[in-house]
């Protein structure tokens, strides 16, 4: 992606951010549609990058979310989602002695606004008595803002990402469904954990790989509710 693409795509992600705020906040005043869903998610974040180069379930830090859901039809849904959450390491826990001497650590939070689209595996039906449930993939856009604890260089603490992901949803109860989420995010960015970006020391240890970009994920177990029609006599 060429650096004039990175720019504009940078200056409406903000704008974009509150788009997806206002979607949410008009979802939850004109519910009177079968297909329209609000839901609220808890659970986590994650980070891969220069200190955690893999995923490591010991570095999850607490996240949570709001989403709009619009059922099209059985077997696509559209989301528009607000997330919030941290992501840190610690090289001190890996079994690299590399990573052990650079010994960095970090903690940032984490705020994104996403629009995705669902694909139902099982043709998810909105029945009174049916028993509803269906795996599902999701993938979109989206922009993502970051606030490192410690800031040590003057580099842009937002992004441009990819979500995507896998998971399931139940109807437990009609109008209140369940479900469980893991996606992953691309970003465009290599200063999530506040080292990355071309060396600016000659020191090795202050050093990450310029090559490599951070993405993050996040788990969530959610609960939705669904808005119905009432037909008047």
């Amino acid at each position: 992606m060429n650096d004039s693409l990175i720019k504009t795509i940078d200056r409406i992600g903000q704008p974009l951010l509150s788009f997806f705020v206002v979607i949410l906040l008009l979802g939850s005043v004109k519910s009177f549609a079968q297909k329209i869903e609000i839901g609220a998610g808890l659970g986590g974040f994650n980070y891969k990058g220069d200190i955690s180069p893999a995923f490591r379930l010991q570095f999850f830090k607490p996240g949570g979310s709001l989403f709009f859901r619009y059922n099209a039809s059985q077997a696509l849904s559209l989301r528009a989602e607000v997330a919030a959450g941290l992501i840190g390491a610690k090289d001190s826990k890996s079994e690299d002695p590399f990573q052990i001497a650079r010994n960095m650590s970090f903690r940032t939070r984490i705020t994104e606004g996403s629009a995705v689209a669902e694909y139902n595996f099982l043709n998810y039906q909105d029945k009174r008595f049916a028993i509803n449930w269906t795996p599902y993939v999701f993938g979109g856009i989206g922009y993502s803002m970051f606030k490192p604890d410690v800031q040590t260089g003057d580099y842009k603490t937002s992004s441009f990402v990819l979500p995507y992901g896998v998971g399931v949803k139940y109807q437990i109860k009609r109008p209140w469904s369940v479900g469980v989420e893991l996606g992953a995010r691309k970003t465009f960015t290599d200063y999530l954990d506040n080292l990355g970006g071309e060396p600016t020391s000659n020191i090795k240890l202050e050093q990450g790989d310029p090559s490599l970009k951070d993405s993050y994920y996040y788990l969530r177990l959610s609960v939705s509710y669904t808005f119905y029609k009432i037909f008047c006599p």
